[in-house]
């Protein structure tokens, strides 16, 4: 077999488990990395592990101690932490008008406050190494706007792609290249729960929302997945500090 892209690479997924974060795990695995990942589901998470190779630690991402632990912990057990994806979400909805402190407090906990010390700690072991390093975010397209109902959702994403660049920038003298890659409609299993719940949606939401995308489909996992890993890997250059829209809309056109 060939040189594979993260060969040799200790990966931390937090918010791995599953939808995207899930499909990074699979494809960083398939390209060589050692992988640990995080979630709150313990069933499905070790399932995962046991489907992959790679190694389940449980954590609630919305305690910034755990999401900073996450690093610690994989550090003591792999002596490093080469790369770090935050792949972590949380959707639920709620507008400007009927958003309580209580779910905007979700929302930074989850889409911002867990990124930002998982990140402080994944920088803290690689300059304190003296040893490059690379860090995917995942944000979302709502970080330009949102619709709505998705308001500290849109807001927290925001501040992701403001830390993104900001940590990005601080960094880049120790090779530490960061990146966001703010992703669209994607068809995930938290996807399909939002919308049941939240939009009544029946058995055949998927295609109908798919009929109406300009490639006919939904965001795939797997496909955001070969493109983090990608960015992971060296094969990326010297790309740092870019918020990349994966995306079928273009931003700012208008028909």
């Amino acid at each position: 077999m060939g040189l594979r892209l993260l060969d040799d690479k200790v990966v931390l997924v937090n918010g791995g488990s599953q939808g995207v974060g899930a499909a990074i795990v699979r494809a960083a695995v398939r390209e060589g990395a050692t992988v640990v990942f995080t979630g709150r589901r313990t069933e499905v998470g070790e399932k995962l592990a046991a489907d992959t190779d790679a190694r389940f630690v449980r954590a609630d991402l919305a305690d910034p101690a755990q999401a900073r632990d996450s690093v610690v912990r994989t550090v003591e057990a792999q002596g490093r932490v080469d790369c770090l994806v935050n792949a972590a979400g949380l959707t639920s909805r709620g507008s400007l008008l009927d958003t309580t402190p209580e779910l905007f407090d979700q929302h930074m906990a989850i889409n911002l406050k867990a990124p930002f010390f998982a990140m402080q700690a994944a920088v803290a072991d690689m300059t304190a190494r003296k040893a490059p390093g690379t860090i995917v975010n995942i944000g979302s397209t709502c970080a330009h706007g949102g619709p709505p109902h998705l308001a500290p959702y849109s807001t927290a994403k925001a501040g992701l792609a403001g830390l993104t660049r900001n940590a990005a920038h601080a960094h880049r003298f120790d090779r530490i290249r960061i990146n966001t890659v703010n992703i669209g409609w994607t068809d995930t299993e938290g996807e399909d729960a939002t919308q049941r719940a939240f939009h009544g949606a029946g058995d055949d939401w998927r295609e109908q929302a798919a009929a109406r995308q300009p490639m006919g489909k939904l965001g795939q996992p797997d496909e955001i997945a070969d493109f983090v890993v990608f960015l992971l890997s060296e094969r990326s250059g010297v790309v740092t500090g870019s918020v990349i829209d994966w995306d079928q809309n273009v931003l700012g056109a208008l028909d």
